[in-house]
């Protein structure tokens, strides 16, 4: 089973804040979340397969997004949590929108930061790049590169950096079988997109996530049950970026009554 963090509320709350992570990140990026959160809350936090202290899988089993689901689904039968708010980044916003339409019952609210519903022409070339010189780069040298391009600016240096830092510590092979999940991604996206967002959601963006914030705008237009806001001076990783802006906007709308 997937390797998981539990903070009770310091408010006795019985509700539940679940975090998912990013591709190369593990649960350590939510540490400006989990002190904040907590005293309204409670938390868990999830490292996904071969990220953080989740173990590579001893099988050469291929990753699919119906068995990273299941994986979380048996997190939270394990926690016996019934329901819980869901809060994800990047690859995280894809996963709860994938868990959004097979297990609508186990979500109340949802908030995306980096939200990823289409991929523009420079992350589709990212992608080709990628599937070109996995087996003979490192991966890291390519994370890195990806990095670079999706968080460009000074204001992401640090975000940047800390998942740099973070994915360092992935196998060569997790890292490989994480990345053919990509040849999937397409079709998931579409299919997403076209199905109405019927759980409250809230899509948290930074203004210089160049490459994902214009669909966001687009499909914030199409889904009545979603809202948009863009974070000022922020990149693609907004919870690192403006720490206190996410979480207080993010609070308002979880303890909404909409």
């Amino acid at each position: 089973m997937l390797h998981y963090t539990v903070y009770k509320a310091k408010n006795n709350s019985e509700q539940w804040v679940t975090f998912i992570h990013g591709a190369g990140g593990n649960s350590s990026i939510w540490f400006n979340q989990v002190r904040f959160f907590s005293a309204y809350f409670n938390i868990l936090l999830v490292d996904l397969r071969g990220h953080g202290k989740s173990i590579d899988s001893s099988t050469d089993q291929e990753y699919s997004f119906p068995l990273i689901i299941s994986d979380l689904i048996e997190v939270l039968d394990c926690c016996g949590i019934k329901r819980s708010h869901f809060v994800g980044i990047s690859l995280g916003s894809i996963l709860i929108q994938k868990m959004m339409h097979t297990h609508p019952n186990r979500i109340e609210k949802i908030g995306l930061g980096g939200a990823i519903l289409n991929l523009n022409i420079q992350s589709r070339i990212l992608m080709f790049l990628g599937k070109l010189t996995q087996t003979i780069l490192p991966f890291i040298w390519i994370y890195t590169f990806f990095a670079y391009v999706i968080m460009p600016y000074k204001a992401h240096r640090r975000s940047r950096a800390l998942f740099i830092q973070e994915a360092k510590k992935i196998s060569e092979k997790e890292f490989r079988k994480w990345y053919k999940l990509t040849s999937k991604l397409l079709p998931l996206l579409k299919t997403i997109r076209g199905q109405e967002v019927r759980i409250p959601t809230l899509y948290i963006m930074g203004s210089q996530d160049y490459m994902f914030l214009p669909f966001v705008k687009k499909i914030v237009k199409l889904h009545r049950k979603s809202k948009l806001l863009v974070l000022k001076q922020s990149g693609h990783v907004v919870n690192i970026d403006k720490p206190e802006q996410f979480n207080s906007e993010l609070l308002n709308f979880l303890q909404s009554a909409n």
